[in-house]
């Protein structure tokens, strides 16, 4: 494993920690695709076409295969890991023939007789009988051309307590056969959740830097439609709230944007690797916050995960030096600056605002509060709002989150936590 161990959530700690939060009926529906597609389509969320549905034989051999159009996928609809998925590239030169993916050849007959063995349910995650369909194919956004073999890759954004906490684009190659899972041999590629610019790279268990079959970097692919994509993720949990923690398979159509392709109620762990950040501790960071809707679940995950780049602000703008009091600019609610005097206390983790002075700024509404949460502390339980705070120190941005507190009594309205001091070599001061 490439994380380190310390906080990785395993799959006994995956198990009992957080599936449990997911309901038998959420389980059923994120189980079948079909009824997946159902409660999305009722809900007013994009999902791709329905064009044909198999329940019987009969179906499969009264259907008139020849009428398909130039490209389609045949699924079982609770088939799991892309087991059971044929994906159609093109018409052959013969009425009754397709190209598939590698360019090998497939007849209708063979289409039949495929999705007879998915209603045997060979491919089924339980088992069991299951059911077939055609699947419109998605058409590739420009920019991912370069980037996979064939195929159309997907973005796995994991959602817990309706706050997106981890992302992966997953890139199709040959030896997945444009299919985008990756004990396939599908590439897994971090991303960050605040930027959707992509990070580190997976294959086989093996950290990568650039894709085989293209050559390019792996990192610095910036995902279109972002917050769209992050904000559909979280609306599928509103859909199906009977899921309390699960993986969202989100692709980015070529015209219509992004749409969800299906729901896992099961994500796999190696989403850590790709983004080299150990998942247990981001789970435990958003449990239990309030969060009111899918556009404050999205400013939450901003907020919490967002990627520093501290080693390259470093590298071209030099280490910082700051003493322990500094006068700082706060970015105001009309985007004005105001100088306010801080506090640089590295014995606190996070920054701290006075609560009058956040409301005078016009940073205290409820737009730029990301939640409240209870502190103990020397005179008991106290209920703390926390916010999006954007300041100026050293003539650095900081953009961060910040709790509100009253510090009337206090020498400063604001003390700087060392969350934020990355960069920064602190010079003590002598009495």
């Amino acid at each position: 494993m490439i994380v380190s161990p310390v906080n990785l959530l395993g799959l006994n700690a995956r198990n009992h920690l957080f599936l449990s939060t997911n309901k038998k009926e959420g389980r059923r529906i994120a189980d079948s695709k079909l009824l997946t597609k159902r409660i999305l389509r009722k809900n007013h969320l994009a999902t791709p076409a329905i064009l044909a549905i198999f329940r019987t034989p009969r179906d499969i051999m009264n259907f008139p295969w020849e009428t398909l159009p130039n490209n389609f996928v045949l699924k079982p609809s609770k088939g799991f890991g892309g087991q059971g998925v044929v994906i159609v590239k093109k018409k052959a030169k013969w009425a009754g023939e397709w190209h598939l993916m590698d360019g090998s050849l497939i007849t209708t007959r063979d289409l039949r007789f495929h999705a007879l063995e998915i209603l045997s349910g060979r491919f089924s995650l339980h088992n069991g009988s299951d059911i077939a369909f055609i699947e419109e194919r998605i058409k590739i956004q420009k920019i991912f051309a370069k980037y996979v073999w064939h195929g159309v890759p997907d973005i796995r954004i994991v959602v817990f307590n309706k706050i997106p906490v981890v992302a992966m684009l997953r890139l199709p190659t040959r030896e997945s056969q444009g299919k985008s899972n990756l004990h396939q041999g599908a590439i897994g590629v971090g991303v960050g959740l605040a930027t959707g610019i992509s990070t580190y790279g997976i294959l086989n268990g093996r950290f990568i830097k650039f894709i085989p079959e293209t050559k390019r970097k792996i990192n610095g692919l910036k995902i279109p439609q972002w917050d769209n994509i992050l904000t559909l993720a979280v609306r599928a949990q509103e859909a199906v709230p009977m899921l309390g923690y699960f993986g969202v398979d989100i692709v980015l159509d070529k015209e219509r944007g992004p749409m969800i392709l299906e729901l896992n109620a099961r994500p796999g762990l190696e989403i850590q690797n790709a983004n080299l950040s150990p998942l247990k501790k981001r789970l435990e960071r958003v449990e239990g916050l309030e969060v009111k809707d899918a556009e404050h679940g999205v400013r939450i995950a901003k907020a919490l995960f967002a990627e520093r780049f501290a080693d390259r602000v470093m590298a071209e703008e030099g280490i910082k030096t700051i003493k322990v009091w500094e006068n700082v600019k706060i970015v105001t609610g009309d985007k004005k600056k105001v100088e306010v005097k801080a506090k640089v206390d590295t014995g606190a983790w996070k920054t701290s605002l006075d609560k009058d002075l956040a409301e005078k700024l016009g940073i205290l509404k409820a737009s730029n509060v990301l939640w409240t949460k209870t502190y103990k502390s020397s005179l008991g339980e106290e209920k703390r709002q926390v916010i999006n705070l954007t300041f100026f120190l050293a003539g650095r941005k900081i953009e961060t989150i910040a709790n509100i507190a009253s510090r009337k009594n206090l020498r400063t309205p604001l003390i700087i936590g060392r969350r934020d001091l990355d960069g920064f070599l602190i010079k003590p001061e002598r009495n």
